[in-house]
């Protein structure tokens, strides 16, 4: 099932780009984030996007993958809003709610951040880092909870903490980020 979840959705997101790379790149790090928790949580992993950026809807995702793959990738799916600061209250607010098998999707969220954290230091995108460590402290009260994955959550932490202080040295010249 794992498989037929990556070819799912690196078909759905056809030509789509994760910055200069294709979007595979993205799915596949998320994914090798969350190994450690399984082969559920790894196939949530590959369709977390799916509804948000491609054709699919939440309706062939349950129907293709199960009720609980269904519903964390509808919880993983940015609410409407009519900008990103809107969407991502929505989004926020909605998982700040989850609890018991739901609770998968919040750790697909915390590897989606903490790999697209991964990629901005990685790649000197200074600005959308920025966009990430000012909206963490939000983040982090919806979708943190103690103990579901605290390694993930341990390095997202350092990882904004750390890249702050380079991210200002950027911001001054430097390109340290």
């Amino acid at each position: 099932m794992l498989d037929d979840a990556r070819s799912f959705a690196v078909t759905a997101h056809g030509s789509q780009m994760y910055g200069a790379r294709p979007y595979v790149f993205h799915l596949d790090a998320v994914v090798g984030l969350l190994t450690p928790y399984g082969v559920e949580a790894q196939i949530v992993g590959y369709l977390h996007d799916v509804v948000e950026d491609t054709a699919v809807t939440e309706d062939e995702v349950r129907k293709r993958f199960g009720h609980l793959v269904g519903e964390c990738v509808s919880l993983l799916t940015d609410a409407p809003g009519a900008n990103r600061a809107e969407r991502k209250a929505g989004t926020y607010a909605r998982l700040a709610t989850v609890a018991g098998p739901g609770e998968l999707a919040l750790v697909v969220k915390a590897a989606d951040r903490l790999a697209n954290v991964r990629s901005c230091v990685v790649d000197q995108r200074c600005g959308l880092w920025g966009v990430y460590r000012s909206e963490h402290a939000a983040f982090r009260r919806a979708a943190y909870r103690e103990g579901l994955c605290d390694p993930l959550w341990e390095e997202l932490d350092a990882l904004l903490d750390t890249a702050s202080d380079a991210g200002s040295r950027s911001d001054q010249g430097s390109t340290d980020v």
